[in-house]
């Protein structure tokens, strides 16, 4: 049996997906594990609540919810302190540290199977739409580690490697094609330069979209939290974990920090595009079906942004915007790749 470069590159990307799907594995482990910590951490305050409130004279009801609400006020404090914190002086999860060990394992894994797939093809290995999902994934997953650097946000672990697993697992099994010559219109510096940062923004809006899932999550949490005897019932209810995270305030301010990153690499995508198109077909924009879903990207993210910035759409609106903007940017790459036809859809597939 011959072995090539590229099935050297299948094997790689398939060991990368498989160590994702145990660092997922890990990371779920790590929010079942921070869920059980803090229920009870729980149990514990409110035994000491009781406590402390009942042998004050004249000690009520209304006493205990304060001091439930005053505890959860902290926890909440703390938690929105510790996203920032620096990584030495993080909480030192086990589960979490062994899901991004485990996590860079498989980047190594997969940045190996992309460079080989490169040399095997004698370009740069992002001219369909399989290649396509290698980068982009790829760049998900380097971002997502190198942000771990300023915020630790390591809790979006499971989101984020559970997401590659689907994506990069999806895209090796329905998508892989053989290593083809480059079609004359991709014969340009552009498609370095313009798919690189198309990746890079999409990566970027990733991030976001799982911040902007766990933002409604922790919302829904708070409003049960405040509409019970101060939150005694929230935590039994729900998702336990979310009792560790930030604030759902919080994650919407990370989720559009992140948001406004991709929205700039983004704009420089759509004008990369643009000029591009003048190079290979003399003309700046032409309304072909990719042109049309880059530029409603755009529009959904400026919009997003904006209302943010001068509505004052914050909370839940400004959520679902971020989670809309993301399910555009794939639905531009799987369904108008796969079912338009257009100058700009190389999907590879026959």
């Amino acid at each position: 049996m011959l072995v090539t470069l590229d099935s050297v590159s299948v094997l790689l990307v398939w060991t990368a997906i498989a160590v994702y799907a145990l660092a997922f594995i890990a990371y779920a482990v790590d929010l079942a594990r921070r869920g059980e910590l803090a229920v009870e951490a729980k149990d514990l305050a409110e035994a000491r609540d009781r406590e402390l409130v009942g042998a004050a004279a004249g000690a009520s009801g209304s006493s205990l919810r304060d001091a439930s609400l005053a505890r959860m006020k902290a926890e909440q404090a703390a938690a929105d302190a510790a996203v920032e914190a620096a990584p030495r002086d993080r909480q030192r999860h086990l589960w979490a540290r062994i899901g991004t060990s485990l996590t860079v394992l498989a980047f190594g894994f997969h940045l190996g199977g992309t460079i080989t797939r490169g040399i095997a093809s004698g370009r740069v290995p992002w001219s369909n739409m399989y290649e396509f999902a290698l980068m982009g994934t790829l760049l998900i997953v380097a971002v997502y580690l190198i942000v771990l650097f300023r915020y630790d946000l390591r809790f979006l672990g499971a989101l984020i490697t559970g997401m590659v697993v689907l994506l990069l697992g999806g895209a090796t099994l329905g998508f892989y094609v053989e290593i083809v010559p480059l079609a004359d219109p991709l014969k340009s510096i552009w498609l370095v330069i313009h798919v690189f940062v198309a990746s890079l923004a999409t990566a970027l809006f990733a991030l976001a979209f799982g911040l902007s899932v766990l933002q409604l999550m922790q919302a829904r949490r708070e409003r049960k939290a405040l509409a019970t005897d101060a939150g005694a019932g929230a935590v039994k209810s729900g998702l336990r974990f979310l009792r560790t995270l930030p604030t759902a305030e919080k994650l919407e301010s990370l989720a559009y920090r992140f948001a406004i990153l991709g929205f700039i690499f983004w704009t420089f995508t759509l004008i990369a595009g643009s000029i591009w198109a003048n190079d290979a077909w003399g003309r700046y924009w032409g309304f072909d079906t990719k042109e049309v879903w880059t530029f409603v990207i755009w529009v959904l993210y400026a919009g997003y942004i904006h209302a943010r910035a001068t509505r004052g759409w914050r909370g839940s609106r400004s959520a679902w915007l971020s989670i809309i903007g993301f399910a555009a940017v794939m639905f531009n790459f799987t369904i108008v790749n796969m079912f338009f036809k257009g100058l700009h859809v190389y999907s590879g597939l026959s």
